[in-house]
């Protein structure tokens, strides 16, 4: 049961950061979300969001393909 739910929650959070690294890549690159925001047009957040949706896919794929 424990196994279960920690690979669920696991896999949340790697999906969590995904969405968010998504959001960041978007307002980098001044694509979304246009405003008055500090990362609207700054391209480091670009950066920071694709390592970020990196690092979710990982997670991921880590979660669910590690030994039961």
């Amino acid at each position: 049961m424990f196994n279960i739910l920690g690979r669920a929650i696991s896999t949340l959070v790697g999906l969590l950061l995904i969405l968010m690294g998504c959001v960041w890549v978007l307002q980098g690159l001044d694509i979304a979300f246009q405003g008055n925001s500090f990362m609207a047009g700054d391209p480091q957040w670009a950066v920071y969001g694709a390592i970020a949706v990196l690092l979710g896919l990982l997670q991921v794929w880590w979660s669910n393909t590690r030994r039961r």
